[in-house]
């Protein structure tokens, strides 16, 4: 038995036991996080850039590259770490701080998809108020109250987490720091508030996914009422690309989450856990440029610009 004042140093998940296949998952790591930091990067540099990109949509979207970039930045480098190095060490305070920053990330990444799903109800539905409904100082202030509620959300999850006793080892069953594996290692007593807040965060990305399928179905019937093809492709267009990253994130994490104990396995959880963490802000820049004309433009205007200058 031990408590969390005498644990200096958590045990991760080790994602292979041959040295062969963890510098294998080392270098996939390596691929996915340039990737992701070079389609990201591209993002936030053409929308920055880009005079003809300042607009809500693209605004959020330049906040939710930064959040992308922010959770493949807490998670991978340290698995890539350990991979390399062939060690599962991770310290009470760095294990601290990674769930703080992947809960802050993740947090923001879902109410920033909500305030974009609100942008293009606005957008659609009601058009003639889309410059007073969406200001530049209405836009500000909605991405500063996701942040802000990602952060007291974050704070609040982490230092609760942190201040339950732990009785149970310092062995986490994941690659990377997590709050269920975390209270699998509490008194069973002891977890009580920590649930409390987590049913109350599960009932706020509740709201946020209500929200966004009850918008969504104001978004379709309004589109499906355009006379014109290309009236209705255009409007597609814009919506589709949002609604593909919303159902990959909501899908991942749920079943991360909500999946039944009989079909869990280390397997399985190393891959779901792998798939919500990593991938969602992976593709989600070549989500959005895939189908957006001005986004490609202004990546593709960028990129030659750099190269000229070179």
């Amino acid at each position: 038995m031990c408590n969390s004042s005498s644990i200096s140093n958590f045990l991760l998940l080790p994602l292979a036991y041959t040295r062969q296949l963890q510098l294998l998952h080392f270098c996939l790591f390596l691929a996915i996080s340039l990737a992701a930091l070079l389609a990201n990067g591209l993002i936030i540099s053409a929308v920055a850039c880009g005079h003809l990109l300042h607009t809500p949509m693209f605004f959020f979207l330049l906040n939710l590259a930064l959040s992308d970039l922010g959770s493949i930045l807490t998670t991978v480098p340290k698995a890539m770490h350990n991979s390399l190095w062939d060690t599962r060490n991770i310290s009470y305070t760095g294990c601290a701080a990674q769930v703080f920053f992947f809960l802050f990330f993740m947090s923001a990444e879902f109410s920033l998809l909500t305030i974009m799903c609100y942008d293009r109800y606005v957008s659609i539905c009601k058009p003639l108020h889309y410059g007073t409904l969406l200001g530049s100082r209405a836009c500000a202030h909605m991405a500063a109250a996701a942040w802000a509620s990602a952060f007291l959300n974050a704070l609040l999850l982490t230092a609760n987490t942190f201040s339950l006793p732990l009785c149970h080892g310092n062995a986490l069953g994941q690659f990377f720091c997590e709050i269920p594996h975390i209270l699998k290692l509490s008194c069973s007593k002891s977890c009580l508030r920590e649930l409390g807040l987590i049913v109350l965060s599960a009932f706020l990305f509740f709201g946020c996914f209500v929200f966004i399928v009850f918008s969504y179905v104001q978004i379709f019937r309004v589109v499906l009422m355009i006379p014109s093809e290309q009236g209705q492709h255009k409007a597609f267009s814009t919506c589709l690309p949002h609604l593909a990253v919303v159902f990959l994130f909501i899908s991942t994490g749920t079943f991360a989450y909500l999946k039944p104990p009989s079909i869990s396995s280390l397997s399985m959880d190393l891959s779901v856990s792998f798939v919500y963490s990593v991938v969602p802000p992976t593709l989600n820049p070549l989500i959005y440029s895939l189908r957006n004309q001005e986004l490609k433009a202004a990546v593709w205007t960028l990129i030659t610009v750099r190269f000229h200058k070179h």
